[in-house]
Parts: C-alpha cells; structure tokens; sequence
C-alpha cells in the first residue's frame, strides 16, 4: 500500500475511534482488509501519543483551541505531528505535504491553509 493511502485511511480509522466505542484492530479492519504495518504504526501510534500531541499542537495553535477545529483538521494534524515528533520515517517536508493534499481531499479550501500554518511551526528552529 501506498503511504498517501495509508494516511488516508489511517484519517479514517483515528476518525472512527473518535466516534465510536471500538477497538484499534477495529477501526482498521472497517477502512481496509490490508495488512499495512505503516498503516498500523500512524493508527496506533497516534492514539498512544494522543495525551502529547494535543499539548503539542496546543502549544502551535493561536487563538484556537484543539476542541473548536474541524474534526477532519484534528485528525489530519494529529497524525502528522505524531509522524513528525514520533515516527521519524519520512522527510517533514514530506509529512507536511502529504496532510495538505488529503486536508484538500477530505477538508475545505481553508483547512490545508490552516494546517499548513500549524504544521509549518514544527520545522521552524
């Protein structure tokens, strides 16, 4: 599986558990019959870290709070800043890049400008 379609779904499973009382095994196996250990690690990964990567992100955000952004915007934020902070595997250009198209996807015209703001701080020195 591709890592753009990995992500995506990972966006839908994370969007699921949001929802409903289930597992992460779960949610996976509602968005894809695949085996994707990528796919894996962003689901699992960003639900353990969750706690960290929301003051993380609370940290980023002016004159937001993490509860008032669009749902499809947490999420998509979310998994990239687990990926940037945890994963380590791709590039953050890449990261970053790979959440604006699905923001562009799933979102509005905004969302990837938004997003692109927050995530952009996370590789400023």
């Amino acid at each position: 599986m591709k890592r753009r379609k990995a992500r995506e779904l990972a966006l839908q499973a994370i969007f699921q558990l949001d929802n409903h009382e289930i597992t992460i095994e779960e949610a996976i196996g509602h968005v894809t019959e695949e085996n994707d250990p990528f796919l894996t690690d962003l689901v699992k990964g960003t639900i353990e870290h969750k706690e960290e990567i929301d003051a993380s992100l609370s940290d980023k955000l002016e004159n937001w709070s993490l509860s008032r952004l669009p749902k499809i915007e947490r999420t998509v934020l979310r998994i990239a800043v687990y990926e940037l902070l945890y994963a380590n595997e791709a590039p953050a250009k890449v990261v970053i890049n790979e959440a604006l198209e699905i923001c562009k996807i799933y979102g509005d015209e905004k969302s990837s400008r938004f997003v692109n703001g927050v995530l952009s701080k996370y590789t400023e020195q």
